[in-house]
Order: C-alpha cells, then sequence, then structure tokens
C-alpha cells in the first residue's frame, strides 16, 4: 500500500500503555471526520485511562471505551463521547496496523472506540472506517493482543491493557 501516513511535519497521536507506546498517524484524506473526532478527544484527555476491553489473537484489538475506566465489565464495549461519526468507508485494506473505527450494525454509529488490526481482515474492507495506521509500536499491539483473555475475548482483569495517557506530537519524518 502506497500511502503509509503522514509525511514531513503532521500529526500523530501516541498511545502510551502499560506495556508501551503505540503511534499512530493518520489518512484526513480518507476519513476526515473520523480523524478530527479522533484527535479531539485525544486532545480532551478522553482515552486517558481507558483499557483495551476486546482483543482477539489473530484479528484486532479495541479500546476507546470510556466506560472501560470501572470495574463493571458487563458496561465494557457499551460506551461512546455522546456523539456518533458519520461513516466514511474508503479504499484503505484493513491490514495488519490499520486503526479503524468500532461501531454498532448501524454504520453511522461509531463514536470514540476504534480497533487496531493484528491480521488481514478483508471482510471489514469497506464496512468499517479506516483512519490511520500504526508507525510505531506495533510490538506493543503484539503484547496486548496476546494478554491472557476470558470467554469474552477480554484480557483478564487483573492484566488489562491501559491507555495509561494518549497525546498528541508534530513528528518530522527525515528523509
Amino acid at each position: 500500500m502506497a500511502d503509509t501516513g503522514p509525511v514531513g511535519g503532521e500529526e500523530v497521536a501516541i498511545l502510551h500503555t502499560n506495556l508501551g507506546d503505540i503511534v499512530v498517524g493518520f489518512f484526513p484524506e480518507k476519513a476526515p471526520k473520523h480523524v478530527e473526532s479522533f484527535k479531539k478527544l485525544v486532545s480532551d484527555g478522553f482515552y486517558d485511562g481507558t483499557k483495551f476491553h476486546r482483543v482477539i489473537p489473530g484479528f484486532m484489538i479495541q479500546g476507546g471505551d470510556p466506560n472501560s475506566k470501572t470495574d463493571d465489565r458487563s458496561a465494557h464495549g457499551t460506551g461512546g463521547p455522546g456523539y456518533s461519526v458519520k461513516a466514511e468507508f474508503n479504499d484503505i485494506p484493513h491490514e495488519r496496523g490499520i486503526l479503524s473505527a468500532a461501531r454498532s450494525s448501524h454504520p453511522d454509529s461509531a463514536g470514540s472506540q476504534f480497533f487496531l488490526m493484528v491480521k488481514k481482515s478483508t471482510h471489514l474492507d469497506g464496512q468499517y472506517s479506516v483512519f490511520g495506521r500504526v508507525l510505531d509500536g506495533m510490538d506493543v499491539v503484539d503484547k496486548i493482543v496476546a494478554l491472557p483473555r476470558d470467554s469474552r475475548d477480554n484480557p483478564k482483569a487483573e492484566n488489562p491493557a491501559i491507555i495509561e495517557s494518549a497525546t498528541l506530537e508534530t513528528r518530522v519524518i527525515e528523509s
């Protein structure tokens, strides 16, 4: 895939997790509203303290639910920012490292939840809004997807992957 993310001095998000940092770049030309929403939520500290509440080996890890800050695991995966982002389906395939918007069965129901692909999954192409890509930290994503899970495909409560903080940074890519 030719389009691999930011160049020059473009803004990236850094998810500072308890297992290491994940740096993501964005595709604003493909999903401008999703990129704008994600950056706003990062700037507002919305993701700070949230858990990766759903991990499925050979598929993806999912986070971004404010309800995951609580110990009530029955509510994990049901929260959002109080608004939805209209679908921005595009031609970027769901390959390893892709950042995409999680949603319910309604295409325009994405909010704050997102997922990071660990393996190519073509059945998601054109069904979910891809808006970024991991630029650094796939080793951290791999650690998270390998965490022990319970029957709900969640990390065990005593060993969750937590986004301790998320920040935006302008990175200059040297040639």
